[in-house]
């Protein structure tokens, strides 16, 4: 998908289908009012006659205009002019993509950036454009044939001159978030046996190729036991795919300015171990790298951009199966940081893998670490699947995490983490518990993870029920790498 930025005025332009706004008191946005004087009152007349009343994503495609340089007009609902959210743009401009795409066209121009959305600039509203198109367009192909491919090949945002510099910034950030959320459904999508530990390291690799300031060094089994992450090495015993630590590093700032340490799960697929999982549904455990598969995001994204920020990924990866040699409950292991654990659940083995990483990340003397995790099945009992669970050590570290989340539309919901959910993961055998019961499980797999991260600034995104959409449309979502995006975009500009 080609993206642009279209300057020329709408007398002028040519277009397959060109997008233009509505408020829900049937007032046109100025683009819309601009072309209803070149179609002779056309869209007054419709307005009308009741065919649009501009409510909230409602669409209406005009096919029949009279002879000339636009072919198309899809007019599009924004609710009440005044009142028009963030979100509600976003659900406005979901709604134009299928309208788009059912009516077969391979270009379209997008003049909705004078649509009045409250706290959002031009350059916030061409990154929208961006990223909702592309990811309404997206089209998983990897292993399945696909007949009815996207025939739209190329958007422009029309912007006039006192928008194009804002434009044409928030078009770059677009694609480059685009790409980022792109690389990570791909990823979560494909099958278990294709998205092994060994293939996400080669995909790291192969990032870390196409940009001369990322590198990317892979840790195998031997180096993290030679490291003491007795903790990683637990899981991978019941699979016969070798687990990787995938270590990405970026410079893009100031050689002594300390980085952002990005950490994501990497189980490329979990069974639950010993601990097995119902069987109903097992296939979407593909998904729980999806932690992993956002920091490769994440990666494209800042390096796409040049971002003057020093960043660093850390993925864990590996599978969690059964087998005679695999974790059993009760089983004690000594994680890299010297703690004891006791395994009283195999399939709580995201939070064994996460805790040796964070341990790790010390070795980079961070500014802040940020983990990514499909970690419990609790966070959507607790928040359903519209924000991920916040959890963090730092009070400025969450809000500005929740700050990005409310720009990105991409939300966060802070949890606590306080000592007295300690007491449910004590263990009389070791120094910690893997679980800490079925009460409060999200936050106790926080705290958990909070025990080894208590050198630096931590926060912990719990994304089991955002970053997939389970149902008849199952998928990858690509969350959170707009609210993480946001986040390095706003330190990048600090």
């Amino acid at each position: 998908m080609d993206y642009s930025i279209e300057s020329s005025p709408l007398d002028k332009l040519q277009s397959d289908c060109l997008l233009v706004g509505i408020y829900e008191n049937q007032q046109l946005s100025p683009a819309a009012t601009q072309l209803d004087s070149l179609f002779g009152g056309l869209l007054t007349k419709l307005i009308g006659r009741g065919d649009i009343k501009g409510k909230n994503a409602e669409t209406l495609l005009i096919n029949n205009l009279p002879d000339g340089n636009i072919a198309r007009i899809v007019l599009l609902g924004f609710g009440e002019r005044g009142k028009v959210t963030r979100k509600q743009y976003r659900k406005a401009l979901a709604a134009a993509i299928k309208t788009v795409k059912d009516s077969k066209v391979s270009a379209a121009s997008c003049a909705l950036l004078d649509i009045d959305v409250n706290g959002a600039d031009s350059q916030w509203k061409a990154r929208q454009v961006v990223e909702v198109f592309n990811d309404g367009l997206y089209q998983y192909s990897a292993t399945k044939k696909v007949d009815d491919k996207n025939p739209l090949q190329r958007l422009a945002v029309v912007a006039d001159d006192s928008q194009k510099a804002l434009a044409e910034t928030g078009l770059q950030q677009g694609i480059a978030i685009a790409k980022g959320m792109e690389l990570a459904k791909h990823l979560a999508d494909l099958p278990g046996n294709i998205c092994t530990p060994t293939h996400l390291a080669e995909q790291a690799l192969a990032l870390a190729g196409e940009h001369d300031k990322l590198n990317c060094e892979i840790l195998e089994e031997s180096d993290m036991e030679a490291l003491g992450m007795g903790s990683f090495l637990s899981v991978s015993r019941g699979s016969r795919q070798p687990a990787k630590l995938i270590c990405l590093d970026y410079q893009g700032g100031d050689s002594n300015a300390k980085p952002i340490v990005l950490i994501g799960k990497g189980l490329t697929f979990d069974a639950g171990g010993i601990s097995l999982k119902p069987g109903l549904g097992m296939d979407e455990m593909k998904y729980d790298m999806c932690g992993g598969a956002s920091v490769l995001g994440l990666m494209r994204m800042a390096t796409t951009l040049n971002l003057k920020l020093n960043i660093v990924g850390l993925i864990p990866a590996s599978e969690n199966l059964p087998d005679g040699a695999a974790n059993k409950p009760g089983d004690i292991w000594t994680s890299m940081s010297g703690k004891t654990i006791e395994i009283l659940n195999t399939d709580a083995e995201g939070r064994l893998i996460l805790c040796d990483t964070l341990t790790y990340a010390k070795k980079y003397n961070p500014d802040v670490v940020i983990d990514m995790a499909t970690l419990t099945g609790a966070v959507i009992v607790a928040l359903g699947r519209v924000p991920s669970g916040l959890f963090g050590n730092d009070d400025k570290l969450c809000n500005d995490l929740l700050s990005a989340g409310d720009t990105a539309c991409d939300l966060v919901w802070r949890m606590p983490v306080w000592e007295e959910y300690q007491e449910q993961l004590k263990s009389n055998f070791a120094d910690l518990a893997n679980i800490g019961g079925p009460d409060g499980g999200s936050i106790t797999a926080a705290v958990f993870l909070s025990k080894f991260a208590e050198e630096y600034r931590w926060a912990h995104i719990d994304i089991a029920g955002t970053a997939w959409r389970t149902g008849a449309n199952k998928g990858a979502t690509g969350r959170p790498v707009p609210l993480v995006s946001q986040y390095l975009l706003n330190r990048a500009s600090a």
